[in-house]
């Protein structure tokens, strides 16, 4: 599975609010594919901190009347492809009588 996504090099300023919180811009929460309720992990060394998004185990949701489900981490195009290929196979060999052994 490649990890692309994580290629790629954005800078923005932020600023702290009273209560210490900082927004991350909306083309940088794409980008990592971060949604509201996410968890991050911080490390700091020196004056410098790095934020790291922290993915979990995938989990399956109905979401407007649909199945979705969250893997924790980016998926590729190429493996959207490769699962979308194994359901239709399975699918066609439990039409045509040939369940997997």
């Amino acid at each position: 599975m490649g990890n692309a996504i994580y290629n790629t090099q954005m800078t923005a300023k932020l600023t702290l609010d009273k209560a210490g919180r900082v927004v991350i811009h909306k083309k940088m929460r794409d980008e990592l594919r971060l949604s509201s309720g996410d968890s991050l992990e911080i490390e700091s060394q020196g004056d410098e901190f790095v934020l790291r998004p922290v993915r979990e185990e995938a989990t399956m949701f109905k979401k407007d009347g649909m199945w979705v489900i969250k893997t924790g981490k980016p998926l590729t195009l190429e493996d959207v492809n490769a699962v979308i290929e194994s359901v239709r196979e399975e699918r066609h060999r439990q039409i045509l009588g040939e369940w997997p052994k």
